[in-house]
């Protein structure tokens, strides 16, 4: 919990809150040139590392996707509506970071603390509106960022079996699952300066890759560009869409590692900006490519040439998918250290080994539901709408409802979206809008679309969307023994092998025809 201010905190210069006198006794402190090369690349707050950190969150695994959603979508619709909720999404992360800084000031007045305190939106929610909100909020907030989490994980072990296709995905998943443990040793998002920079080169390399590659390969064979096809197929791409602009989630966590928060309100637009210089050129180039055919194909790197450009596209979203599962999993993280009462714990052992079992449940849904692409829209209409839309806009009407908080609000709307009247117009659109289109249409499209992947692939599915592994069309070079019940496979599990089916009178077999005969009957299994 937050606590009081010391005495000295409350000399702060005149004109900067307590925080802001304290980030800048930081940044004006010296230090060896040790003690600067960490700051370099570690301590991370300023408007530009929150621009990163943005922009790079934003557009993880969801820009292989897109490809898949236009084809849902059409070339048109999929244009439309990423111009469209990528407006949607800077205004309600707007609406979060005005949120935020009401709450702050408020509670600076008060004289509380935040210095071994992170603030969560939760937090937020509670102490402008009260404990239902904040039920309300911390519910949907988690269950996104579980599922984000469980995304980025689905999304590693899709991209690396396009480079080593000798382990399935759901072997890959368990290997990626323990690798990502890995990020409950970064305290908080003040840590991701250099990670954040690095993650935006990789996506903006994959997405240029991409496109680039698209047209060098030219259009199909008998393309097809038929989308949309179904009313379920038209939802599910927008409820895609939703999700790859509601990254905002842990806007509230980004804006508190900023040493100046308040210069926040317009990062996430240009970061928006620079995020649709990737998406709409990646997704439009392969649609035009491939058509129809990214409809049995999410993950839009499966139907590119293998070459090394393709495999360091590969590894290089992983390492960035890696990146992203942290920034999903910390704010968790910091809900389940505050849960367990280590929140405020100085040692950095004792908190990464309490995040722990945060990691667990999320590894275990992601062999579960390894629908890569399906589940996003999933997740984008029934947790992304509530999460980072509609609760943001209602909750920005409710606490500014009354003349007096209104008047005495930090920020007030810009003058561009209309004042208060206008700010009240267009949050009510926005609710209106993603509660019937994104959670009412786009909830039945991607639940009746994700219903129909465990209809068809199953739960635990060993290799979601694989094609046939080259090793099957051919007989093993090695036969299992007569005497043995199993026949041990590349992946190294052992497979049942069934009784042969009964011969009414066979031939007699030299020894060659015996062994070829035992071959034969392994490659049917």
């Amino acid at each position: 919990m937050a606590s009081e201010t010391s005495v000295a905190d409350e000399k702060a210069p005149a004109g900067l809150s307590r925080y802001e006198a304290d980030a800048e006794d930081g940044q004006e402190g010296g230090g060896d040139g040790k003690s600067r090369l960490s700051g370099l690349l570690w301590h991370g707050g300023s408007a530009y590392d929150a621009w990163f950190s943005c922009a790079s969150n934003q557009v993880a695994q969801v820009l292989l996707t897109l490809p898949y959603s236009f084809a849902q979508l059409g070339m048109v619709s999929g244009i439309l509506f990423q111009l469209f909720y990528g407006l949607l999404g800077s205004w309600t992360a707007y609406l979060i970071s005005i949120l935020y800084l009401e709450y702050r000031t408020r509670k600076e007045k008060d004289k509380v603390d935040f210095r071994n305190h992170v603030i969560q939106w939760f937090e937020v929610l509670d102490g402008l509106l009260g404990r239902h909100w904040r039920n309300v909020g911390l519910a949907f907030n988690c269950t996104f960022l579980l599922f984000g989490s469980v995304i980025q994980l689905i999304g590693c072990a899709s991209n690396i079996y396009y480079v080593n296709d000798h382990l399935d995905k759901r072997t890959w998943t368990y290997i990626f699952g323990a690798c990502c443990a890995t990020t409950v040793f970064i305290p908080s998002f003040h840590n991701y300066r250099v990670w954040s920079f690095l993650g935006l080169l990789m996506t903006t390399y994959t997405a240029w890759y991409i496109a680039v590659a698209s047209l060098m390969h030219g259009q199909a064979d008998a393309v097809k560009h038929s989308g949309p096809t179904t009313i379920m197929l038209y939802f599910t791409g927008a409820t895609n869409i939703l999700y790859t602009f509601g990254g905002h989630a842990v806007t509230v966590e980004v804006m508190h590692a900023m040493w100046r928060p308040q210069k926040f309100k317009a990062i996430y637009l240009l970061a928006t900006l620079y995020v649709l210089t990737l998406t709409l050129p990646s997704a439009s180039a392969a649609y035009w490519a491939f058509g129809d055919e990214l409809l049995t194909h999410s993950n839009a790197l499966s139907l590119l040439p293998r070459d090394a450009w393709r495999d360091a596209a590969v590894i290089l979203m992983l390492i960035h998918q890696f990146i992203t599962f942290g920034f999903a999993c910390t704010p968790l993280y910091f809900v389940w250290e505050k849960l367990i009462g280590l929140h405020d714990c100085r040692s950095l052992c004792k908190r990464a080994a309490a995040r722990l079992p945060v990691v667990i449940p999320i590894w275990f849904l992601a062999i579960i539901f390894p629908f890569f692409g399906p589940i996003n829209s999933a997740v984008g209409s029934l947790l992304v709408s509530f999460t980072v839309y509609i609760i943001p806009a209602m909750a920005h009407m409710v606490t500014f409802r009354s003349p007096q908080s209104r008047e005495n609000a930090v920020e007030r709307p810009p003058r561009f979206a209309g004042g208060w009247t206008g700010a009240y117009v267009i949050n009510s659109f926005v609710v209106a809008w993603v509660l019937v289109v994104g959670f009412g249409f786009g909830g039945w499209a991607s639940i009746t679309n994700f219903v129909q992947q465990v209809s068809t692939f199953g739960l635990f599915a060993k290799c979601y969307q694989c094609p046939p592994h080259p090793a099957l069309a051919s007989p093993s070079p090695m036969a299992p023994s007569p005497s043995m019940p199993f026949g041990f496979n590349m992946t190294g599990m052992f497979a049942p092998m069934s009784a042969p089916s009964p011969a009414p009178a066979p031939a007699p077999m030299h020894l060659g025809s015996l062994h070829h005969h035992h071959r034969h009957h392994r490659h049917g299994l």
